[in-house]
């Protein structure tokens, strides 16, 4: 990922805001939600485990629900 902000500074010239294009922006969102489901997958482990099948189409219905 290939991220180029775009600075908002104040009069005096100091950063105050950060301006980035909306796939950049996406792509944070999305790597920060898969981690967050990684984390909870993970707390929640009680030998409940998905073949790599299952797991796939579980991810696919899930980037579906969220096109919705």
């Amino acid at each position: 990922m290939c991220i180029n902000p775009n600075y908002i500074v104040d009069n005096q010239n100091h950063k105050i805001a950060v301006q980035l294009d909306i796939a950049t922006y996406n792509q944070i969102i999305e790597t920060l939600e898969n981690f967050a489901l990684y984390k909870l997958m993970e707390e929640n482990d009680e030998n409940e485990t998905l073949s790599l099948k299952d797991a796939r189409e579980y991810y696919k219905s899930l980037k579906q629900d969220k096109a919705s």
